[in-house]
Parts: C-alpha cells; sequence; structure tokens
C-alpha cells in the first residue's frame, strides 16, 4: 500500500505511462485537461490542493490534446474529466470544474 505522503503533487501522466500509473497505485485521480480550457485551468490550483492534502492518493494530469488515446478510450468528449481509479479500475467519473468538496465526497469511494 502507498504511505500517506502529505505535500505530494499531481504528476505528468502520458497516454504511454497512464497504465503503469492507475495500476501502481491502489487509488488514483486523473485530471484530463487542456491548457487551453478556462475551467480546467480553474480546477488545477484545486487538484494541487487534494493532492497535498490526500497523500494516500495518486493525483495525475493528463493533457488531452497531446495524449489523444487515453480520452479517446474513457469517451471524454468534455474536459476539465476526473477519473476515479481504484485497484487499477476506473470507479467513478466527473465533469467540469467542481467545488473541492464535491471532489473530496467522490474520493471516500477509493479509500474504503
Amino acid at each position: 500500500m502507498t504511505p500517506d505522503i502529505k505535500g505530494r503533487k499531481p504528476v505528468e501522466v502520458t497516454d504511454e505511462s497512464f497504465e503503469g500509473f492507475v495500476t501502481g497505485n491502489p487509488a488514483a485521480v486523473i485530471d484530463c485537461w487542456a491548457a487551453w480550457c478556462f475551467p480546467c485551468r480553474m480546477l488545477g490550483p484545486v487538484i494541487e490542493q487534494l493532492a497535498e492534502e490526500h497523500g494516500e492518493i495518486a493525483f495525475g494530469k493528463l493533457n488531452v490534446d497531446e495524449n489523444p488515446a487515453t480520452p479517446m478510450r474513457y469517451g471524454i468528449m468534455s474536459i476539465p474529466t476526473l477519473l476515479y481509479f481504484k485497484d487499477g479500475k476506473l470507479v467513478d467519473k466527473t465533469i467540469g470544474a467542481l467545488p473541492k468538496e464535491a471532489i473530496e465526497n467522490r474520493l471516500g469511494k477509493l479509500l474504503t
């Protein structure tokens, strides 16, 4: 099990590293985003803060413009989209720049 490390940062994830990232961490959240997307830029600091506060969950950021295969695989049509993984399996998905509290409520599913 991944140790509870406070102060973690989101990791840049690519199409090539995606599978290893989600299977290599018991709990993972992937932020699918793009640089031109204003809601994505609003969500970025929230993801940074959640990564710092929830060291038991690995947070990744996937730039959809640079990595088109993963968004296609998961049917991502709108960004920002958050993909929630537990033991390598997709267990939840949210679309839009949700408030921190709404995302935290979903994180509970990853830790039970």
